[in-house]
């Protein structure tokens, strides 16, 4: 029997024992999983065993500067007869007395007791572990089960239910003595990585495909903020107080969960925290049976509608279509794994497996229209970076991003990968704008829509709406390294060379081995005739192209054409099928306007995403009188 320690305050009831320096129960011995409002609840009830405590008495000292809906308390004290295995009809720990409150009717005995120094010791180990996560505890592992795995998909829909009412408005209000309207700034979610909880650590995928789900679809609910995956993924495996994380996302709630399969069952525990005071608003545990992972979803939401007691989402806000989502559990498995090699990068071998997956989704459910527009994705990058040809490519990309529309159109990941399709193949700017304003109307909260709107104002040659859009999308997805380059880029084309510079080292900071980082920094200092500095930027560029392409700039630059020549061949050999709008970026910068227009006509022919920047990029200047330059925009439909 586990001791007490120095100045610790213990209570003990029947098999109990309470905890409340440390926020902790334990059953004979084991620690019984409660969530730290429940607890609060609990102990408040235990303190006063045998008085009759009524429910504003309890409302008042527990949350005593929110107003909080009555229904909170009654879920808390369901969730205490859970955990102490009560009944309401024959309470042996609680009793309800209506219309006049609760009384805790239990025995109760304080331990309170110096302890072993060896129990001291395990303790503090668990109380630093629970300080470290204080959103929920977490239940004990299931018992091993042998019954074959079966992959589900998750219940997303009655978890947004619960954030749209709970932490968005609905469910709690300010103070007692505040006004009636909730701030803007509360109107505002960051969904962190769910972590993986199963004894053999295998289901990352499962758990990043969940809090990614959550994420696209809160980001359909209009008027929230929702910080993007990007950003949210980066305190993935770490335990950073809750508080900091708000800050550093500039979010008013965090939900955050886990996500526990052994054999046929599955737990999945969500809890949404308020950042500024760390006051936890709902938390909950489902377990169920996967194979009937399905029927549980409606389960689920009764269950959360009749607790929360209040409208759900807006009747305006988009729904998720049965189309989005496969109904087959091993087609959506498949999906997530498909994410989470996205997620990775642009590496061959991941793009492979990720277009595998895709594919396997798809073999599994022919009608799963994310599985599709994943397949146009991936189709789509692997033809940009030459691992496939380019025109077969773009084509199997198109039919995938077509087939996700038609199966769903109230999916916004379908207009996205037609929309880059349309930019980066077509040239279609018109049908482009049309595909991005539908993905927006459908997800008024995504980051990656704004961020493919920038791109696309970058492209028409709008550099000033690019920069707009572009802080907007760093609005929501703060920590994002490739939306600070992007805006660092535009900042550069208008000649704004100082807050490019800001943008630049924010992106290092956030991820210093990102990809033309270096060489963009280098072409602002030579913009500033700071030519040895810039030498000195391409040389620690991260990416290949990206640093020959910058150095036989910076040699040239200095006069030093053999070496300029040296890393140009180089270029050329290694990148001449998706590179080409680079080469001939270094033969206009040198001069060489022949070689320049005779790779950037190889850059048409190849769809070269980089070639529509002939209209702003300042190291294209030396071609514009030429008038090879309009005839070029000319063909690509672009404003001359």
């Amino acid at each position: 029997m586990q001791g007490v320690g120095p100045g610790r305050v213990m209570k003990s009831f029947k098999a109990f024992r309470l905890d409340t320096t440390n926020h902790l129960l334990w059953r004979n011995g084991d620690r019984a999983p409660i969530a730290p409002k429940g607890f609060d609840v609990l102990a408040y009830l235990v303190e006063r065993a045998g008085q009759v405590v009524t429910q504003d008495e309890i409302l008042e000292a527990l949350w005593p500067e929110t107003y909080v809906n009555p229904e909170v308390l009654r879920k808390y004290i369901l969730e205490i007869r859970k955990a102490l295995g009560d009944r309401p009809d024959k309470p042996e720990f609680i009793e309800t007395l209506p219309k006049r409150g609760y009384r805790f009717i239990a025995p109760v005995m304080d331990e309170s007791a110096a302890e072993p120094p060896e129990l001291a010791t395990s303790h503090a180990t668990e109380e630093q572990a629970t300080e470290e996560k204080p959103a929920f505890v977490t239940a004990p592992e299931w018992e091993s089960s042998s019954r074959k795995y079966r992959p589900w998909k998750l219940a997303i829909m009655p978890v947004l239910a619960m954030v749209a009412a709970v932490g968005l408005g609905g469910y709690f209000r300010p103070g007692r003595n505040g006004p009636n309207a909730p701030a803007l700034h509360n109107m505002s979610i960051a969904v962190l990585p769910f972590s993986d909880m199963s004894s053999a650590k295998a289901q990352e995928y499962f758990s990043d495909g969940l809090a990614e789900q959550l994420i696209n679809d809160l980001a359909k609910i209009p008027g929230l903020k929702v910080v993007g995956r990007s950003s949210a993924f980066q305190f993935k495996g770490k335990n950073e107080d809750l508080r900091s994380v708000g800050r550093k996302l500039g979010v008013a709630n965090i939900l955050e969960g886990s996500v526990r399969k052994e054999g046929s069952r599955v737990r999945i525990t969500v809890a949404l925290t308020k950042v500024d005071d760390g006051f936890q608003l709902w938390t909950e545990t489902y377990d169920r049976e996967i194979n009937h992972i399905f029927a549980a979803q409606d389960e689920i939401a009764r269950a959360v509608t009749e607790a929360l007691q209040v409208e759900l989402l807006s009747p305006n806000s988009p729904e998720s279509s049965p189309g989005s989502r496969s109904a087959n559990p091993e087609a959506y498995q498949a999906y997530l794994q498909g994410q989470y090699f996205i997620a990775r990068g642009q590496d061959k071998r991941d793009l492979d497996t990720a277009l595998s997956f895709a594919d396997q989704a798809i073999k599994l459910d022919a009608n799963c229209a994310s599985a599709w527009a994943q397949r146009s994705g991936v189709l789509r990058t692997m033809a940009n970076v030459a691992l496939i040809e380019n025109r077969e490519g773009f084509r199997r990309a198109r039919e995938s991003a077509e087939r996700a529309i038609a199966l769903d159109p109230n999916l916004a990941a379908g207009y996205l990968a037609m929309a880059m399709l349309q930019i980066n193949h077509d040239w279609d700017w018109e049908r482009a704008e049309v595909s991005l304003k539908r993905a927006g109307m459908l997800e008024p909260g995504s980051a990656d829509v704004l961020g493919d709107r920038a791109y696309l104002a970058r492209t028409l040659g709008r550099v000033e709406e690019a920069i707009e859009l572009y802080k907007q999308a760093i609005a929501l997805d703060p920590l994002r390294g490739n939306f600070h380059l992007a805006l660092g880029y535009e900042l550069y084309f208008v000649g704004r060379y100082e807050e490019a510079q800001a943008a630049l080292q924010r992106a290092q900071e956030l991820n210093p081995q990102l990809s033309s980082l270096h060489l963009t920094r280098g072409q602002i200092l030579f913009s500033e005739g700071r030519q040895q500095e810039a030498l000195a930027e391409m040389e620690n560029e991260t990416g290949d192209w990206e640093k020959l392409s910058g150095e036989a700039l910076a040699y040239f630059a200095l006069g030093r054409r053999e070496e300029s020549d040296g890393a140009l061949k180089k270029l050329i050999a290694g990148h001449q099928n998706d590179c080409a709008y680079q080469i001939a970026e270094v033969y206009a910068y040198r001069g060489e306007t022949d070689k320049a227009f005779e790779w950037l006509e190889r850059a048409y022919r190849q769809r070269d995403p980089g070639t529509p920047e002939l209209k702003t990029n300042p190291l294209m200047r030396s071609l514009r009188p030429d008038p090879r330059y309009a005839q070029l925009l000319k063909k690509m439909r672009l404003p001359t």
